[in-house]
């Protein structure tokens, strides 16, 4: 396949994260984010490999100025690294949700551009975006491949027992309600890596993926396939995270309404945006400075920091289980990549799966901080490269396909 440049697009609601990439090798040429889409200033950040990152403020009304700035910027004959547009072949789309329709990346077409939209209803906070920075791209660059990377993909290889809720069938036949997972292209691109590092091929390990950041999962990938996830039907379900509550008794929310007379609304911005760290610190979601205020001695910091190692803990035991066995645990994730006190919590008392962690390489961040027969690893995950990736993988193997239907014809 011929070198290529790709565009990779993670918009967000107000935001806009991009990289440019140059195959056959995935180098990262450049990357940034434009912030604060939609308001009076919006900010733009920009960074080329090996070079210093700068910041500045600009206009950016919506996701099409905002996209207009970045390619503008990328192609600048003084700070950019395309001599103009044209040299961008492909782009790739961070896309959250598939639904059921889509078990892999696709090349957006009508059809496909059609079903993601259908997906709306079930992300309604981060479909939209993703839709926005697509049209954006399109009407930018009609010249470009388009393709879609979905974060639920990874997780449609789940089986009916592992993805659906003890709730009316009907509900699922009508409404879709089921697991689908997120953080799918992270746990497949750090699992990727461990085949890699290991020097076996993903078919033969049964891994399991902690993505813990602000939003947090954990994935049990049992010979390169998702087999269980701790996120839901949304984002909200599984482990407690910054902002979020994780798993909780579903007949909470009724009682608050019961006794509270709480709306829809209070209760969607009290679980996603008031629980979690925050809930339980009384307003801190940063770890940094949870762990800070547990040293000096503030006992509800310490509480949530136990809180969410136990959750990662028990996820971890219970994904050993389903998997019939273990032959290594990732943290990735920026906690997970970067707090050894973490990684420890969650890992004490594991030995009998084989775990044990070697302090002074866990507090060096190493890549494998382990010493007995289950490998612990720190990946740092890449989303965009990880995206970049797919684009290169969905277009070989279009031209694969056109190239023997060609020597058919």
């Amino acid at each position: 396949m011929e070198p290529m440049k790709i565009l990779v697009l993670n918009c967000g609601s107000s935001s806009i994260k991009f990289g440019v990439f140059q195959s056959p090798n995935e180098k990262r040429v450049a990357q940034g984010i434009v912030e604060e889409i939609g308001a009076n200033v919006s900010s733009f950040t920009f960074q080329k490999r090996d070079a210093e990152t700068w910041k500045k403020e600009i206009t950016a009304k919506d996701h099409g100025q905002a996209l207009d700035v970045i390619l503008k910027e990328l192609s600048n004959p003084k700070s950019g690294v395309l001599q103009d547009i044209f040299e961008i072949d492909a782009v790739g789309h961070r896309v959250v949700h598939g639904g059921e329709m889509f078990s892999k990346s696709a090349c957006i077409n009508e059809a496909v551009f059609q079903k993601i939209k259908d997906c709306v209803d079930l992300a309604p906070l981060h479909n939209p975006p993703n839709i926005q920075g697509i049209q954006a791209s399109l009407w930018h660059m009609p010249f470009a491949r388009q393709v879609a990377v979905f974060d639920t993909a990874f997780h449609q290889s789940m089986e009916p027992q592992a993805f659906l809720y003890a709730l009316p069938y009907a509900w699922y036949e009508k409404f879709k309600i089921r697991r689908y997972g997120f953080h799918g292209t992270s746990h497949q691109y750090v699992a990727q890596r461990v085949s890699k590092i290991v020097r076996t091929p993903l078919e033969d390990l049964k891994l399991i993926v902690c993505h813990l950041g602000n939003g947090a999962s954990v994935t049990a990938v049992d010979h390169g396939k998702s087999v269980d996830t701790s996120m839901g039907f949304t984002p909200l379900e599984g482990l407690v995270m910054g902002t979020r509550c994780g798993d909780i008794d579903p007949a909470i929310p009724l009682h608050m309404i019961r006794i509270q007379n709480m709306s829809a609304n209070q209760l969607d911005q009290t679980l996603n945006k008031k629980s979690g760290f925050y809930g339980i610190t009384g307003g801190d979601n940063d770890l940094r400075i949870i762990e800070q205020k547990a040293e000096m001695g503030s006992e509800k910091h310490q509480l949530a920091l136990e809180m969410f190692s136990r959750r990662v803990k028990k996820y971890i035991g219970a994904y050993a289980a389903i998997m019939g066995g273990l032959d290594g645990v990732v943290f990735t994730g920026g906690i997970g990549e970067n707090s050894g006190s973490i990684r420890k919590m969650i890992c004490e008392g594991l030995d009998f799966l084989g775990i044990e962690l070697h302090s002074d390489f866990n507090n060096e961040n190493r890549t494998c901080i382990s010493t007995k027969r289950t490998a612990v690893f720190v990946i740092p995950t890449d989303e965009e490269m990880a995206i970049a990736h797919e684009v290169i993988h969905v277009l070989e193997k279009e031209m694969q396909f056109n190239q023997k239907a060609e020597n058919f014809q």
